[in-house]
């Protein structure tokens, strides 16, 4: 059998409140970053929505007026049952 070991239990640090609210530090920690994260998610946003209008804009515009819709089924050609 192994000896039993004691592990060191470092306290947990953490930067949220026990009713999981940002603490003060943390949000000392984030208010540098506040502008720079904003702009950057502003402008990713912008990004995403430029592509997916240009895609919609860009399909939409497609006539497939050239392209042969298959008949229903059912009304194709008869299958003559007994082989008369």
């Amino acid at each position: 059998m192994h000896p039993t070991r004691k592990l060191f239990v470092l306290p947990r640090s953490t930067y949220y409140e026990p009713d999981q609210r940002q603490g003060a530090s943390l949000i000392r920690a984030r208010k540098p970053f506040l502008i720079k994260n904003v702009i950057t998610g502003l402008v990713m946003f912008g990004i995403t929505a430029s592509i997916y209008v240009y895609t919609i804009r860009a399909v939409s515009q497609d006539e497939f007026e050239d392209v042969k819709v298959p008949e229903a089924p059912g009304r194709g050609v008869s299958k003559e049952v007994g082989g008369k």
